[in-house]
């Protein structure tokens, strides 16, 4: 009976966190470069079982773990010579205001104050020679990345990527910040899109259906428990009455 409540309070909690990612992803649905979030979720192996101090052999806790889909959104055309894209992999390199580093597939910057290319809020988009500076000139953007000004060439971007992308940590809804030591190489296949924006790549329909669907999952095995408790009670309350 214990072990019947164990594992249907297992299949509860992943599909808890389920909902909360998938809540995330659905809200994010129309946010520039944001990339969605999946639950894994497996029975412990008999290997990974002696990392657990358990005291019983049927004890299977649940593993979860939280993923990064990198896949492609869609392209948006705006014809904001400033709107940014890439065509394939690869990431945007970004200077935080606290001189950190970071990755993003979001490309809607602007010219700040200083007439560097950048975020609001203080993030500037990062060149092969640092900061792009243009100033208040016509900004035109090739699909290898270099940048003139006024038909003057001033910069080069790269896309860059890594060798494993579960390093990148999400910061936000739409940057990723480099694990330590983890080192970054340029992405020369890869195409920029002047004049675009990648979307989200949230399917929302899909998103739903993935909800409706936890959510069954968890009431099924809420009625489970329930319903062994119940069972439990009354087993408690006939041995006690003797």
């Amino acid at each position: 009976m214990i072990k019947g409540i164990y594992i249907s309070a297992s299949g509860m909690l992943p599909q808890v966190k389920k909902q909360e990612i998938t809540a995330n992803n659905v809200a994010n649905a129309a946010t520039t470069g944001f990339k969605k979030d999946r639950l894994f979720t497996k029975e412990l192996t008999e290997a990974e079982k002696k990392g657990f101090k358990t005291n019983a052999d049927w004890i299977n806790p649940m593993v979860s773990k939280v993923f990064v889909d990198h896949s492609p959104g869609i392209f948006e055309r705006t014809g904001n010579p400033l709107n940014l894209a890439i065509n394939g992999d690869g990431f945007f390199t970004i200077q935080l205001s606290g001189e950190q580093t970071a990755l993003t597939r979001a490309g809607a910057f602007e010219v700040n104050a200083d007439g560097v290319i950048g975020f609001p809020g203080g993030a500037v988009l990062l060149g092969d020679g640092g900061p792009i500076q243009v100033g208040i000139g016509k900004v035109t953007i090739t699909a290898t990345g270099e940048v003139s000004v006024n038909d003057f060439p001033v910069a080069k971007i790269t896309p860059v990527t890594v060798d494993d992308l579960i390093q990148l940590k999400k910061l936000g809804n739409s940057l990723f910040l480099l694990s330590e030591n983890t080192q970054v190489k340029p992405v020369r296949t890869s195409t920029i899109m002047q004049g675009y924006l990648e979307a989200s790549n949230v399917d929302v329909v899909h998103e739903m259906v993935e909800m409706i669907i936890s959510y069954r999952n968890y009431e099924a095995n809420a009625n489970s428990l329930r319903s062994q408790d119940e069972t439990l009670d009354k087993l408690f309350s006939r041995v006690g009455s003797r």
